[in-house]
C-alpha cells in the first residue's frame, strides 16, 4: 500500500465533522463529545461554513450523535460484564481507543475499513503523536477485490471462541441484501454472547416530507460518489434476516426511542428525525 495515495473517505470526515460540529456549537448537554475526529480530519479553518455543514443538517447529525452514543453506551455495559472484544465494521475516523483510554485498554479493538482510508488514519495517529496501541487492531479490507472481512479479523488476532461486540453504523445502506444477510450470517456464527449493534434506513417514504427532502439530497450526493444507497428496511424485515440468520435474541431501537434517551430535556430542537436510520440489536 503507497501510503503517499492514501486518502480519508470523505463520508467518514463529514461525519467526524459533525460529531465536532456538535460540541462546538450545540449547547450543553452533550450527546457526546468528539473532538478527536477533528483533529484526524485538519480541515480548512473554514470548515464550518460548509455546505453540508449547514442548519439543514442538523436533524441527521442528531442521528449520528445518537446511533454513536448508543454504541459507546452498549459496549461500556459489555465491557462491565467481562466482554473483551469490539469489532468496528467500516470503523472510518472513529476515535474510542483516543477517547476511552479507560475502556479501550481493557478489550481488543478491531477496526475494519479499506485499506487507503485505513492507512491514512493510521499515519495521522502516528504523526499526531496518539500512537497505535498494542489493543488497537487495524483490519484492512479490500470489498471491491472480493477479501472477506471475517477471515481478515480472525487474521488479526481475534478470538471467535470469546464473545465481542460488533458495530455496524452508516453502512448498510450501501449493501445489497445478500452482502447484508452474509454478514448477519457470519456474526450469528461468533460466541454466544457476541451482539451485533447495526444501524439501518427506513425506506425515504417513511420520512416526514422536510427531512425527505435532506435523505434525497444526501442520496444524490452518494450515488454521484459511486457509493449510492442499495438497501432500506422496515424494523420487522431487518429482524426476520437476523433471526434467520441465527440470533437467538432480536432488538430494535427506534429513531424515536433514540430522542427520547439522549434527546428529551433539549431545548435547542436537536434530535434525530422519526423513522429514519434505527438500530437492530442482535444477540448469538
Amino acid at each position: 500500500m503507497n501510503q503517499e495515495r492514501a486518502t480519508p473517505d470523505q463520508t467518514a470526515v463529514r461525519t467526524a465533522l459533525w460529531r465536532a460540529l456538535h460540541v462546538e456549537v450545540d449547547p450543553l448537554p452533550h450527546v457526546f463529545e468528539d473532538r478527536v475526529g477533528l483533529v484526524l480530519a485538519a480541515p480548512d479553518a473554514e470548515w464550518q461554513s460548509r455546505p453540508d455543514m449547514g442548519p439543514f443538517t442538523r436533524p441527521f447529525r442528531a442521528s449520528i450523535l445518537a446511533r454513536a452514543r448508543f454504541v459507546e453506551d452498549f459496549v461500556m455495559k459489555q465491557a462491565e460484564q467481562g466482554v473483551q472484544q469490539y469489532v468496528i465494521l467500516g470503523a472510518g475516523l472513529d476515535t474510542f481507543v483516543q477517547r476511552r483510554p479507560e475502556l479501550a485498554t481493557h478489550m481488543h479493538v478491531f477496526e475494519i475499513d479499506q485499506p487507503g482510508p485505513q492507512a491514512w488514519k493510521h499515519q495521522r495517529l502516528l504523526e499526531l503523536g496518539f500512537g497505535v496501541p498494542p489493543h488497537l487492531h487495524f483490519v484492512p479490507v479490500d470489498f471491491e477485490a472480493g477479501d472477506r472481512w471475517w477471515e481478515r479479523l480472525m487474521a488479526a488476532g481475534f478470538d471467535p471462541v470469546r464473545p465481542a461486540v460488533v458495530a455496524s453504523t452508516g453502512v448498510s445502506m450501501y449493501l445489497t441484501r445478500t452482502a447484508i444477510t452474509t454478514t448477519l450470517q457470519h456474526i450469528a456464527s461468533l460466541a454466544p454472547g457476541t451482539t451485533l449493534v447495526m444501524s439501518f434506513m427506513l425506506p425515504p417514504g417513511r420520512l416526514a416530507p422536510d427531512i425527505r427532502i435532506g435523505v434525497e439530497r444526501a442520496m444524490e450526493g452518494a450515488r454521484a460518489s459511486g457509493t449510492p444507497f442499495i438497501s432500506f428496511f422496515m424494523p420487522d424485515e431487518i429482524m426476520d434476516l437476523a433471526r434467520d440468520a441465527g440470533f437467538s435474541t432480536v432488538g430494535h431501537v427506534s429513531a424515536a426511542e433514540l430522542a427520547a434517551r439522549y434527546f428529551a430535556d433539549r431545548t435547542d430542537g436537536l434530535r434525530p428525525p422519526d423513522n429514519s436510520e434505527e438500530l437492530l440489536v442482535a444477540t448469538v
